[in-house]
């Protein structure tokens, strides 16, 4: 089963409907499985006491609250509606990330196949609980998490009827250290939770994301945008389209190189055995008669010949005809 590959708008489309289906475009064009949004009602997500961010304060204005900031970022449910269609016209699976109780009814509208828990909401249990009684699949990421944490979030959404569950390590921080990565902590994951494990990239480049596709993950989420230079909070840590594109291609191939557990001769490499191992042959002109002994004979290339592994098995026997130097020897 191929990874499946999500990417994420975000808020990347600064508030602007038009903006977000240029970003439909590009992901589809791009390869990826998914797009995924983010849908909220801001008011309900945020006080106007709430601070932002560090990073949110480096890419957008440092004294504007984090309220005055996602209201800037907020698409309306028709907006998303839209959106939803558009996607099903460019065939690439719409997604979106529900931030309130409002939004996580209105995206059930929608009849979305998956839900998307983020990072933030793992330890809000009615949210949690709402998501729960869905019962469909979820993909939950689970940045700034503790494994007591994830248990706990885990036994909310079985209790609650949740369907098939994955989850997504997950780093949040914007961009990510490489040395805050932790890739490994999938397999603690895996073998904690026994679930389908992914990853969500918070790093510049797409190194990180394909090494996760290498070791396992079933999932691969990564922030994207149209331009980088962007006004907003996540552009500066998101993909343009180009890299994005060549990400999917990174994961493909790197897909297609896993491959099978057993080791065996490749219908590829089949044609180059004779070209690339060698053979017994005469090191000098050899007469009829003559002994096989390390003097007059040696090993090359081509391997087309006597194979080097008879090597004393020929020693001390004799010649039947001449051969030249370089002559495949055959006894």
């Amino acid at each position: 089963m191929s990874v499946y590959i999500i990417a994420e708008a975000g808020v990347n489309h600064n508030g602007n409907l038009e903006l977000a289906k240029k970003m439909v475009y590009k992901a589809k064009e791009a390869g990826a499985d998914c797009i995924k949004f983010q849908t909220f009602v801001s008011k309900n997500v945020v006080s106007k006491n709430a601070n932002k961010a560090d990073y949110q304060k480096q890419q957008t204005k440092a004294d504007e609250s984090q309220l005055a900031m996602l209201q800037k970022l907020e698409l309306t449910f028709n907006d998303f509606v839209k959106l939803n269609n558009y996607c099903k016209d460019q065939g690439i699976q719409f997604l979106s990330t529900p931030f309130d109780f409002d939004s996580i009814d209105f995206l059930a509208s929608l009849d979305m196949g998956i839900w998307k828990i983020p990072s933030g909401e793992i330890t809000n249990l009615p949210y949690l609980v709402k998501i729960a009684k869905m019962h469909k699949p979820i993909i939950m990421s689970t940045g700034m998490s503790t494994i007591s944490e994830i248990e706990d979030a885990m036994s909310i959404l079985r209790e609650n009827g949740s369907g098939e569950i994955t989850l997504l390590h997950c780093t949040t921080e914007y961009p990510t250290p490489y040395t805050d990565v932790n890739l490994k902590a999938m397999d603690t994951l895996k073998e904690k939770f026994n679930v389908p494990i992914g990853y969500s990239d918070h790093t510049k480049g797409i190194e990180i994301p394909v090494a996760a596709a290498a070791i396992g993950a079933t999932v691969i989420e990564k922030h994207f945008t149209l331009d980088r230079n962007m006004e907003g909070p996540d552009h500066k840590a998101s993909l343009e389209p180009c890299e994005l594109k060549a990400m999917v291609n990174a994961i493909r191939n790197t897909e297609l190189a896993i491959g099978i557990a057993e080791k065996k001769v490749t219908e590829s490499e089949k044609k180059n055995i004779a070209i690339a191992r060698k053979s017994i042959v005469a090191s000098r002109d050899i007469k009829r008669g003559e002994v096989f002994t390390p003097d007059n004979l040696t090993v090359k290339r081509p391997g087309n010949g006597i194979s080097p592994m008879r090597w004393f098995e020929v020693l001390g026997k004799t010649a039947k005809c001449d051969f030249e130097e370089d002559e495949l020897i055959v006894v």
